[in-house]
């Protein structure tokens, strides 16, 4: 089972820029279909951006044209390049990884953007 470590948050001021990175490890990361979650205080989890693992990207309308989700299969790293952040963006961000049923995730990363 892969397992998953995200870093790359902090804080960041409005307007502001953040890249985010996943690394894998203990599996084949290519056969895995990777995503990019959130979760505000008091919120429920949601789910940010998308890709499977031909490369198809898939973002929530909150965050189109602003954030982008990639993977380096060579490297076993996913990202999530945020830009003109916003202070609703703040919360912690977790990766997944998804293959025949199975999911694995991270143990986050915190991303708080100020006013």
């Amino acid at each position: 089972q892969v397992q998953l470590v995200e870093s790359g948050g902090g804080l960041v001021q409005a307007g502001g820029s953040l890249r985010l990175s996943c690394a894998a490890s203990g599996s084949i990361f290519r056969i895995y279909d990777m995503a990019w979650y959130r979760q505000a205080p008091g919120k429920q989890r949601e789910l940010v951006a998308t890709i499977t693992k031909q490369g198809s990207t898939n973002y929530a309308d909150s965050v189109k044209g602003r954030f982008t989700i990639s993977r380096d299969n060579a490297r076993n790293t996913l990202y999530l390049q945020m830009n003109n952040l916003k202070p609703e963006d703040t919360g912690a961000y977790y990766c997944k990884a998804t293959t025949g049923g199975l999911f694995s995730w991270g143990q986050g990363t915190q991303v708080t953007v100020s006013s």
